[in-house]
């Protein structure tokens, strides 16, 4: 989870937002925010992927035999 904070932290940053900003662009609630740069481990999917789409990006199941591959 740490490489998702630091991503969409610097990220932010990059197009100058505060989080409270970022929050209403990407249309989640400011503790979703606060909770990805904070490194939580109970987020909903959903909302991370809204707030990734703004940065063109999803996350996605994987499969941990493709991994290996």
């Amino acid at each position: 989870m740490n490489l998702l904070a630091e991503f969409v932290r610097e990220r932010r940053k990059k197009v100058s937002l505060t989080q409270e900003e970022f929050a209403e662009r990407a249309g989640v609630a400011l503790t979703v925010i606060r909770k990805i740069e904070q490194g939580k481990t109970n987020l909903n999917m959903e909302s991370v992927n809204q707030v990734l789409r703004m940065f063109g990006h999803e996350l996605a199941p994987v499969n941990s035999k493709d991994l290996r591959e």
